[in-house]
Order: structure tokens, then C-alpha cells, then sequence
């Protein structure tokens, strides 16, 4: 599925070309892209025609569109959102009038200045769109209600460094399982989980209640760096389906140092790069730069 990179280039395109721009009409082509928005394709459609794009905003790896009246006024508790659920292969596409539709077009939004339209493509339709009440969040600020609970992220300008790490430090699990736990850290998945790892050269099954309060900031501050490294090369494309608004890949997967690389020499050492089994994934790490504690979780 994609991560927070990939998402944040997603939603740096919505920024650009719909934000400011009021909804003529939504076309729902395939139901179960709205099966998430239990009230149904009326209702859905309904809220989100008339209104204005007010904002297209991220926390971790969700993504949302604040629906607002008039332009430039910024939304408020109660307003409605359009969250996006990408799964693994949705796509945000901004498509002239007159272009093709892609034969998995599942959600059509038109806007009134008769300009690019906005269309939600799903292949394996695992991704969906739905409307939520903006609802006040666990971390400060507002998101729709079934994400509010979610923690911000490393790479937000309010993300609290040392309260992260405290909480990682309090789950007595795992080092990889915590950074995964989107409400003690959001955004950090399975991909960059592994590389910010390697760079901090730390275990995945390190015990956290043993982290030391330097280790876990370092862990964090690599998980952000390599996060900012993926977003400045378009994210990390392993399908094809990953995509921008444009339809454009990113190429960050050239650069990975541990995912994906097993039994490849680590970049630092040489050592091959081990792959072990994790919550019905992998995890790679590097034997020697990462070597696993006696007292290891998992």
C-alpha cells in the first residue's frame, strides 16, 4: 500500500489543481468505491456537490479534501471532508474533459469552472472514497471522525519528537511494531519502517521498553529524513499503479538500503541483507549493522 510519501505527493497535486475550485457534479460509477460512506451514493454525491475544495490536507499516510462554502474560508468542526482510502492501487487523477476514461474510473468529480476534472481510478477497488464530519483530533487539529484518532507524523511542522519517543518507549513491544502503531507515530510503514532501521542501525525486534531516549530519537529523525528523501524523488514506486495526479511514478525504490534487498551486500558493510517473516510481511535488516538483541521481541 502506499506511504506517506507516496501520499504526500498525491496530495501536494490535489493542492495545486482543485483546492479553491467549487464541485459541479460527482458521477459514482462503481458502488462499492463509495462502501465505506454508509449512507449511500446520494447521499455522498449530494454532500459534496455545490461545495468548494477548501483544503487538501494529510495526516500520515490519510488523506482528505475539507469541503468548505466559499473559497478561502477555512473549515470548521462539523464541516464535511472527502477522505480517501488509496488501498493498493486507487489513484487521484486530474484529467481534461475531453481525455479517455481509464477503464477502472470509478468516482467522476466535475468542477463549475469547466476545468480539469478530478476522477478516483481503483483497479483492484480495495480503495474508496467517503464523507466524514471534520472532528477535533487526538494530536491538535481537525480530521475526519474515523481518522481523528490517528497521531501526526514525523514529517509534521507540530510533530513532537520526545512525546513520540516517550510513547514508544511505554508500548513494551517490538521497535518496528511501534513505529507501525499509527496512533503513537503515524506514517511510518512497513517500507520506511525497514530504512529508517538500517540508517539508525537498530533491530526491528528491539524491546522498546529498552530504548534509549537517544536511540529513539535517532529512529525517528532517520524516519524522517528518509521519508523527505522518498518525497523529493516522487515516492517509491513498486507497481505501477502508484501514481500522481499527473499519472507520473516515483523512483525512491533505487534507493532503498534494506527493504527489498535481501541477500544483497549492505551499502555500509556488505553484509547480506537478511529478510525475516513479520506480521504476515517481512522485515530486512542488516545482520551485522542490526544485530538482534538477546532479548528480543518477535
Amino acid at each position: 500500500m502506499p506511504e506517506l510519501p507516496e501520499v504526500e505527493v498525491v496530495r501536494r497535486g490535489l493542492h495545486d489543481h482543485v483546492v479553491g475550485r467549487r464541485i459541479a457534479a460527482v458521477t459514482v460509477a462503481h458502488p462499492r468505491s463509495i462502501r465505506r460512506h454508509a449512507a449511500g451514493a446520494a447521499d455522498f454525491t449530494g454532500r459534496l456537490a455545490g461545495r468548494v475544495v477548501g483544503a487538501a490536507r494529510r495526516r500520515g499516510k490519510y488523506l482528505w479534501l475539507e469541503l468548505v462554502d466559499d473559497p478561502g474560508t477555512p473549515a470548521q468542526k462539523g464541516d464535511d471532508a472527502v477522505l480517501a482510502h488509496l488501498g493498493m492501487s486507487g489513484q487521484m487523477l486530474v484529467e481534461s474533459h475531453d481525455s479517455p476514461d481509464e477503464k477502472h474510473l470509478r468516482v467522476r468529480v466535475t468542477f463549475d469552472d469547466d476545468g480539469p476534472e478530478l476522477r478516483f481510478v481503483d483497479q483492484r477497488t480495495f480503495g474508496g472514497l467517503s464523507a466524514h464530519l471534520l472532528a477535533p483530533a487526538a494530536g491538535g487539529g481537525l480530521l475526519p471522525e474515523p481518522v481523528a484518532h490517528i497521531a501526526r507524523d514525523p514529517m509534521d511542522p507540530e510533530f513532537a519528537l520526545d512525546d513520540a519517543v516517550a510513547g514508544i518507549r511505554r508500548r513494551r513491544t517490538g521497535l518496528k511494531r511501534a513505529l507501525l502503531d499509527q496512533t503513537v507515530v503515524s506514517g511510518i510503514g512497513n517500507i520506511y519502517a525497514d530504512e529508517a532501521l538500517w540508517r539508525a542501525k537498530l533491530h526491528w525486534a528491539r524491546p522498546t521498553e529498552s530504548l534509549t531516549r537517544a536511540q529513539g530519537r535517532a529512529v525517528l529523525t532517520a524516519a524522517s529524513e528518509v521519508m523527505d528523501a522518498a518525497l523529493a524523488q516522487g515516492g517509491t514506486s513498486f507497481d505501477a499503479l502508484y501514481v500522481d495526479v499527473n499519472g507520473a511514478s516515483g523512483y525512491f525504490d533505487r534507493s532503498l538500503d534494506a527493504y527489498g534487498q535481501a541477500d544483497r551486500p549492505c551499502r555500509r558493510c556488505g553484509t547480506p541483507i537478511r529478510r525475516d517473516p513479520f506480521m504476515n510481511r517481512s522485515s530486512f535488516s542488516c545482520p551485522r549493522c542490526q544485530p538482534r538483541p538477546r532479548n528480543a521481541h518477535g
